[in-house]
């Protein structure tokens, strides 16, 4: 079951995201980024500051009273930003995150919005191309990757975010 995530749903969601994206435990699964980035993806702080904004919706995948992934959806003025897409690490690759971007696109539409946009570390081919095999496409922008005390690259290669799009049709 797909639904909105509340502030009660902090501490699931950051073992979550944290374990498909950083350490150990994210390497059972295809979309880690342990081998591009040190320290955490997410804490219970900036959580709890994204569902405090309105703007801001936070979808969780439920499967037995346990969040198995999650998505965000920021509103920003005519478009969706799609960000945080994760899928526990051992559940990748069964069509759950295909879901969660179907819930998306349902998300916009239902707040009239007329695309969806998101940006993802420019290394990650194979995660672009599953993008890209889900309808986004390359905008030929390119963001830098912010460094904080959450985000260490350990990687010798320079990061930079791709933006990527997808317009909704009138049908979704």
């Amino acid at each position: 079951m797909i639904i909105k995530a509340t502030a009660a749903d902090i501490p699931q969601l950051n073992t979550l995201i944290n374990s498909a994206y950083r350490g150990e435990s994210s390497k059972k699964g295809w979309t880690t980024e342990a081998n591009l980035l040190g320290g955490l993806r997410t804490t219970d702080q900036e959580l709890e500051e994204i569902l405090i904004n309105p703007k801001n919706t936070i979808l969780k995948f439920e499967e037995n009273s346990e969040i198995i992934a999650c998505v965000l959806l920021i509103e920003k003025e005519k478009q969706l930003y799609l960000g945080m897409l994760t899928v526990s690490p051992e559940l990748q690759n069964s069509g759950i995150g295909k879901k969660l971007l179907q819930q998306a696109e349902i998300f916009a539409a239902a707040k009239g919005l007329s695309k969806i946009v998101m940006t993802v570390i420019s290394v990650r081919d194979e995660l672009i191309l599953w993008y890209q095999r889900n309808g986004y496409k390359d905008t030929g922008k390119r963001e830098p990757f912010p460094e904080s005390d959450i985000h260490i690259a350990i990687s010798s290669t320079p990061l930079e975010f791709i933006v990527l799009e997808k317009v909704l049709d009138s049908g979704n």
